[in-house]
């Protein structure tokens, strides 16, 4: 029993007692230099790269709302043995005519010749022409075999690929309106420029020193942009993203938050003579005879697919990173401490000394050891 007593009177002394740092000036350069150097580069780390390029004060939301409408101009003539005398505005050469953040510009229209026979060799039926009948039709007995099938009369033959039909498409423009909204700190804006010029827009094109700020750019320039030439990607197809990038500094006001415009080529490709080079599709126009009996021209249309992607962030001053960023130099700083200490004990000449000297044992005159 007495000594259970003891351990608990130790126990109580020892939670109760109240230790208390001791300083003491040791007058070793070398160590007062490492603690220093280490004091002054986690000052430097806080103010430099978390105050400053990381704007560490700031609380951030990168949750962006957008909204993206575009608008294409531009006229083009065209005058081919198959279709005569055409006229072509965005109404023609824009699919769908309606769209938020995909663009589909056609650049070439082919109607699709075809063979002259509705029947195949028993090979061809695998390539999806039409639906078998069932049927087998021979000549006679020794011949080959063929399937019949129900299917469009003529088939479509695979033609090289021919000069884009809209040749001055790369003048053409689109027009992007992008709305943004950062919900968090109730922000919201347009990339359409603030300005009193009411010619603004009908006389700017984007360009990166000039009109950095202009929502127009010219089909030519998006792709050149995007290291790509024009006229192969109008002759085979293709896609191209138009990134935005919002970085907003509210601190510094409304007239500091502007876009930025990136522009690359999304389908991959190494060359024109990859099979999975370009972008095409093929859509039908249907009419009937005065018989009754049903027709259909089949055009492939070969096009650029422009996607506009939005990013961003917005950051504005707030107490609570703020607080929390200076902790966290602040912990480091300890941390210096305690390493400094560790070489002052056991990597110094007088190591044995030092540990004699910051490690004390004293006791309480009014009460037990």
């Amino acid at each position: 029993q007495t000594k259970s007593c003891v351990m608990a009177t130790a126990a109580i002394n020892s939670l109760l007692n109240y230790k208390t740092e001791k300083y003491i000036d040791t007058k070793n350069k070398a160590v007062g230099v490492l603690h220093r150097l280490f004091q002054l580069s986690v000052i430097g780390y806080i103010i430099g790269w978390v105050f400053i390029v990381k704007q560490g004060y700031q609380e951030i939301d990168d949750a962006i709302q957008s909204s993206v409408i575009t608008k294409v101009k531009g006229t083009a003539v065209t005058n081919t043995s198959e279709s005569g005398l055409l006229v072509w505005g965005p109404e023609e050469y824009v699919i769908p005519p309606q769209v938020r953040t995909l663009l589909l510009f056609q650049t070439r229209l082919k109607p699709c010749t075809a063979d002259e026979t509705l029947t195949f060799f028993f090979f061809c039926c695998l390539l999806s022409k039409g639906v078998m009948s069932g049927k087998c039709i021979r000549n006679n007995e020794k011949s080959n075999g063929t399937c019949e099938i129900f299917g469009w009369c003529p088939t479509e033959k695979n033609i090289k690929p021919q000069k884009p039909l809209l040749k001055n498409a790369k003048n053409f423009t689109i027009y992007i309106k992008n709305f943004i909204q950062f919900p968090k700190f109730s922000f919201s804006k347009s990339n359409i420029l603030k300005t009193t010029d009411q010619s603004y827009l009908k006389k700017c094109r984007y360009d990166e020193k000039q009109y950095p700020y202009c929502p127009i750019f010219r089909l030519g320039d998006i792709t050149r942009r995007a290291g790509c030439n024009f006229q192969d990607m109008a002759t085979l197809g293709g896609a191209i993203g138009i990134v935005i990038q919002w970085d907003c500094d509210l601190d510094k006001g409304t007239s500091h938050c502007n876009p930025e415009y990136q522009f690359t080529r999304l389908d991959a490709t190494v060359s024109n003579k990859s099979i999975a080079t370009g972008f095409n599709f093929r859509h039908a126009r249907y009419f009937k005879n005065a018989a009754g009996e049903s027709y259909r021209s089949l055009y492939k249309v070969y096009g650029i697919r422009f996607h506009i992607l939005v990013y961003g962030k917005a950051g504005k001053f707030a107490i609570v990173p703020l607080v929390v960023n200076i902790g966290s130099g602040l912990a480091v700083m300890g941390a210096g401490t305690f390493f400094c200490d560790i070489v002052l004990l056991y990597l110094t000449t007088g190591k044995n000394m030092y540990n004699v000297k910051m490690t004390d044992t004293s006791t309480d005159p009014c009460g037990t050891p």
